[in-house]
């Protein structure tokens, strides 16, 4: 009988050791799942085909001084950065429904305060036109009688449909692409003589193009480019931002600047 009882003894104490074991693996599981639950990703929404903003490189990576600040804000906070690229127009069916967490990619805040929670304003930013050089086109003035091209839902496209909208009632035609390296092509074959675009983009196409093409010096409209956020999503804006912020002190924020020739147009880390 004592034999039994010490043999019966030390099988339960096998068991419990083997069960407390058991017990521990599955807690450690559980916490790693749990970890990995609430290590967060940050969802960047922005269109592919807008430089030095957002685009694909030679290499098919998507890069551009928008995403560079995205991904140095996610490298700080911990977080792991998701590059969306998205239909401009379907942006805000995009954030609503969640695919993304911010439109940040030459997003102009001007006209839609009421619409988005931004974060401040980070590039000063302006609406130009962009001529071949050799077009004859010197001023608004010379666009009268011409076709003209513009990115849809765009901020050059808002200013000829409000406050330019008798500038842009004296075009020839004003065609519609959905993005502008497209704009653009249709520049260079003729099919358009003028392209309302950002400045920064206009900088950046002509740089890559060659001289001839010229941006004529009266501006169609001024804006600043925000973070956009989901209205009331105060919470993201503020961590966001606050990091933004921390890069301008630093001067890593204008080093990124520097990099795509958009010193002169940003508005923070001055």
């Amino acid at each position: 009988m004592k034999k039994f009882m010490v043999l019966l003894t030390a099988v339960s104490m096998t068991l419990l050791v083997l069960s407390g074991c058991g017990s521990k693996e599955q807690e450690s599981k559980e916490t790693t799942v749990q970890e990995n639950e609430t290590a967060q990703t940050f969802t960047v929404g922005f269109d592919a085909e807008f430089p030095p903003y957002g685009y694909m490189d030679e290499n098919g990576d998507y890069t551009g001084f928008d995403l560079e600040l995205a991904a140095e804000v996610c490298a700080r906070r911990g977080w792991e950065l998701v590059k969306q690229p998205i239909d401009w127009d379907s942006k805000d069916f995009e954030l609503s429904s969640g695919s993304i967490d911010c439109i940040w990619n030459g997003f102009t805040m001007n006209g839609r305060e009421d619409a988005y929670t931004f974060s401040v304003p980070y590039v000063d930013n302006s609406q130009v036109f962009v001529v071949k050089a050799d077009a004859g086109i010197a001023s608004q003035n010379d666009l009268a009688g011409k076709i003209v091209g513009v990115q849809k839902d765009s901020s050059a496209l808002a200013a000829l449909e409000g406050d330019a909208a008798e500038l842009a009632a004296s075009f020839a035609e004003l065609n519609q692409y959905a993005d502008y390296n497209t704009g653009f092509m249709d520049l260079e074959s003729g099919a358009i003589d003028a392209l309302a675009v950002d400045i920064g983009v206009a900088d950046y196409q002509i740089a890559s193009r060659g001289d001839g093409y010229v941006i004529l010096e009266e501006k169609l409209a001024t804006e600043q480019y925000g973070i956009g956020f989901l209205l009331g999503n105060d919470q993201l804006k503020d961590q966001v931002e606050e990091t933004l912020l921390e890069m301008a002190a630093d001067g890593k924020f204008m080093e990124i600047a520097e990099k795509y020739g958009l010193e002169d147009s940003v508005c923070l880390g001055k």
